[in-house]
């Protein structure tokens, strides 16, 4: 899973995501599915991603009392996914349940690696201090939920780059740091506000990327994304 550039599929609906990864030639490659896409097509989708050999980070951000978690895990252990993920916010005894849902759920070996959201990349500091009422440092808080995460069980956390050294200064280096809100230095920022480029994430200790519109949105994707790719595996040399 290390080193993995995941495409993010942010359609409403599997036909486009399909045609999308057809005419493109994205056979195979990595894939995250959103609350989005997976709300409207269910099931059937992953099966027709693994179907055809692609590594599957199901994006839902489970968010619930722990017993509803667990039991939620353990219906979405069975679809194969590669990876899941939670909100850390909702405490350590949900990130347990979860983690023991996905066991109870997945073929022996096969368990999906659970990964805890900490801060959205979309948020800033004004919007944790201002309108949510949590005190301190955007950076503190991403970390302390990290280590919270990581003496929970699970195998990992979405973060933005910006605090993915940290986080494995603290939780170990094989605590996994999975970072979206990558953007190539000409593409746009759009909704998000911690973003950085693949050579930055490379860097400063993500193992994995996710790159959606920055692919999605270019002229030519399938270059795009063999563009961040190459940039986060060599810095952008050869």
């Amino acid at each position: 899973m290390m080193g993995k550039v995941f495409l993010a599929l942010d359609f409403p609906v599997w036909q486009e995501a399909k045609d999308f990864i057809e005419r493109n030639h994205f056979q195979g490659v990595p894939v995250k599915v959103g609350m989005e896409l997976f709300y409207r097509e269910g099931p059937r989708l992953i099966d027709s991603l693994k179907q055809n050999n692609h590594d599957v980070f199901l994006d839902l951000k489970l968010h619930d009392i722990p017993t509803t978690v667990k039991r939620s895990m353990k219906n979405l252990a069975g679809l194969g996914v590669d990876m899941i993920n939670i909100h850390a916010l909702g405490g350590s005894d949900m990130i347990k349940q979860a983690k023991e849902g996905l066991m109870a759920g997945s073929s022996v070996g096969r368990v999906p690696k659970l990964i805890a959201v900490t801060m959205l990349t979309s948020m800033d500091y004004h919007v944790m201090n201002h309108e949510l009422g949590i005190q301190g440092g955007l950076r503190d808080h991403t970390v302390h939920l990290s280590g919270l995460a990581s003496q929970s069980g699970a195998d990992g956390v979405v973060c933005s780059v910006h605090e993915a050294g940290e986080i494995k200064n603290v939780c170990g280096k094989s605590f996994l740091t999975v970072t979206p809100g990558i953007r190539l230095t000409e593409s746009a920022e759009d909704d998000q506000k911690r973003i950085a480029t693949p050579t930055f994430a490379r860097k400063n200790g993500a193992d994995m990327i996710v790159a959606g519109r920055t692919v999605t949105n270019a002229d030519n994707p399938k270059a795009k994304y063999e563009k961040v790719k190459k940039e986060w595996l060599y810095g952008g040399k050869s």
